[in-house]
């Protein structure tokens, strides 16, 4: 009989096991990066994480080779961490606004990180990305037949809450 309270009260102080993607714009030169790491409770066996400037303040882009919509520096696409969870590399054109990641076996507190160059189209220094210029972007996620999304506030960040670990 000892058992059965002490099997309630672990029930009820228990917190669900989450899923979620964190995912963060570090402002470089002459790269910047974008880090997405599994800060949840489980892996997440297969992703499609879609990081969209669309919305963004600066109207951001991707600027990755010399000619096209960017201006000086150009950096293309290239992972420098992680890179054994990307199922393929995305094909990110000079002037893009959206890059998608497929990945798969993130574990725990994995991570994978990539680095481009983003220009701005709206501000003075389109070279220089400020915090407030990446405001408005999205980050989403689909994680099965399920489909999560996040907007990048006030810092160049956003996690992605995806519920329940799957199992």
């Amino acid at each position: 009989m000892k058992i059965l309270p002490l099997l309630t009260t672990a029930c009820l102080l228990a917190s669900p096991s989450l899923a979620d993607l964190h995912v963060e714009f570090v402002e470089g030169a002459p790269k910047d990066r974008f880090v997405v790491t599994n800060t949840g409770n489980c892996p997440i066996d297969a992703a499609m994480v879609t990081i969209d400037l669309t919305g963004s303040q600066g109207g951001l882009i991707f600027d990755v080779t010399g000619a096209g919509s960017g201006v000086e520096v150009f950096q293309p696409f290239e992972v420098v961490l992680g890179g054994d969870h990307m199922v393929q590399l995305p094909n990110v054109k000079d002037g893009d606004q959206v890059v998608s990641l497929q990945l798969e076996n993130l574990d725990q507190n994995g991570a994978v990180a990539f680095t481009i160059d983003v220009d701005d189209t709206a501000g003075a220094r389109e070279i220089t990305v400020s915090r407030s210029e990446m405001k408005g972007a999205t980050v989403s996620a689909k994680v099965g037949a399920n489909n999560y999304s996040a907007v990048i506030g006030d810092t160049p960040k956003a996690t992605v809450k995806t519920g329940d670990c799957l199992s």
